[in-house]
């Protein structure tokens, strides 16, 4: 089955998730050299920083009271998809991502 969503599309242009959108990829592009720096040339890919802290945003100004309900709310969202930068054919991570990303750090 195919899927023509446009995702882009389905955000209405007046909401407020646009603009939010919009200063955090630019808050995010200063800080992307960190980011890269990171990141090990080799292993497993992981799932970039920007999308984790982008969902955890989403997470604080929905109130959404943990990353269990935050990652199936991202699953079936298309604002949250968006947002976050996920297609609508990409798997969301597993909710202990977010366990493992702070302990690490």
């Amino acid at each position: 089955m195919f899927s023509y969503v446009d995702l882009e599309a389905r955000i209405p242009k007046s909401h407020p998730i646009r603009k939010i959108r919009k200063i955090i990829d630019e808050a995010l592009s200063q800080i992307e050299p960190l980011f890269n720096e990171a990141y090990a040339d080799k292993g497993r890919p992981s799932i970039p920083p920007e999308m984790l802290l982008k969902a955890s945003l989403l997470q604080i100004l929905f109130t959404i009271r943990s990353e269990r309900q935050l990652c199936e709310r991202i699953d079936f969202d298309l604002m949250f998809r968006w947002f976050i930068g996920l297609g609508m054919d990409d798997a969301v991570w597993n909710h202990s991502t977010f366990t493992k990303t702070v302990t690490v750090s």
